[in-house]
């Protein structure tokens, strides 16, 4: 299953995967609110690894986000998502506001939906119900080139997800309506592989190079030549780990400018070599694959790109 999503895909879309993949890089240029139907979801921030089960709702924002989606005892890996624009939920929300008088209100505030680009919850009923629609909807293709369709969903979730109390996932959706904040951050994620430098990253996005930088850190919380190198470290992992290719060629493909530079700047960050890191997490990657749900199970979040 592939679903890096761009803006000329469809707005409401079923998943379905009946074979295992391992961690992969998922690329969003709009958010995301899903709802698994069947196994289990994975997403990583380092080694630290975050999960989803069946049954619960999940938000991930515009960026690139490390998953891994585990079958159901042989059965096929199931979700629905739903994508939207900030311009779309702006919409949505002033309609929502103006025709019916429903005062939207978001008091929540904590660090995990500060420091963290994806929340989850259990459903309630009422959404469980506005999923379980959505798939019959998918399944008999009532949502194909039927834009009025669509629009009509995602207004009736937004209304579902707005009318729940005050939490991590009402709070992350809501403050996406900054639409000034999800193009920054397209821009950033866009470069994260280009040979660019910080002052040309700061033209083409219309900021000074000192409003850029501070702009920055409010956004990632670190300057930007340390997240852009733990970006491309943390793509590297991945390649190590679930490709063959020669430690140069992994190097190159991160963006460093050769291998020494590249080995270099790895060990200080994992301390050990990309070679020994590899022969390490390889076997400790089957054999979680081979039984994902173990407790300690503390595999490398590294991604196909960010």
């Amino acid at each position: 299953m592939n679903y890096n999503q761009n803006d000329s895909q469809p707005t409401i879309v079923k998943y379905v995967e009946a074979n295992y993949a391992g961690i992969q890089l998922l690329r969003l240029t709009r958010c995301a609110i899903g709802y698994l139907v069947r196994g289990t979801k994975f997403i990583y921030y380092g080694d630290a690894r975050h999960t989803i089960n069946k049954g619960e709702i999940f938000y991930m924002g515009v960026g690139n986000h490390y998953v891994e989606e585990i079958l159901d005892e042989g059965r096929p890996f199931e979700q629905i998502v739903v994508y939207y624009s900030p311009e779309q939920l702006q919409r949505i929300l002033l309609n929502l506001n103006m025709n019916f008088s429903i005062n939207i209100t978001n008091s929540h505030q904590c660090d995990s939906c500060r420091r963290l680009n994806h929340v989850a919850q259990a459903a309630p009923a009422s959404l469980r119900s506005f999923f379980n629609h959505a798939a019959t909807y998918l399944q008999e293709d009532n949502f194909m080139h039927d834009q009025t369709a669509e629009n009509i969903k995602m207004t009736e979730l937004i209304y579902l997800l707005i009318s729940q109390r005050d939490g991590c996932l009402k709070s992350k959706v809501l403050s996406n309506v900054d639409a000034s904040r999800d193009n920054f951050e397209q821009i950033v994620y866009s470069h994260i592989f280009n040979d660019i430098s910080i002052e040309r990253l700061a033209e083409k996005s219309n900021r000074s190079l000192t409003s850029f930088k501070k702009e920055f850190k409010r956004h990632f919380f670190m300057p930007p030549h340390r997240w852009f190198i733990r970006q491309r470290l943390m793509q590297s992992r991945l390649l190590l780990i679930s490709t063959s290719k020669s430690i140069s060629e992994i190097g190159i493909e991160c963006t460093f400018p050769n291998t020494s530079h590249f080995i270099k700047l790895f060990k200080k960050q994992y301390g050990t070599t990309p070679a020994i890191y590899r022969s390490r997490h390889c076997n400790g990657l089957l054999e979680a694959a081979q039984n994902p749900m173990a407790d300690n199970y503390n595999a490398p979040a590294t991604a196909v790109g960010q």
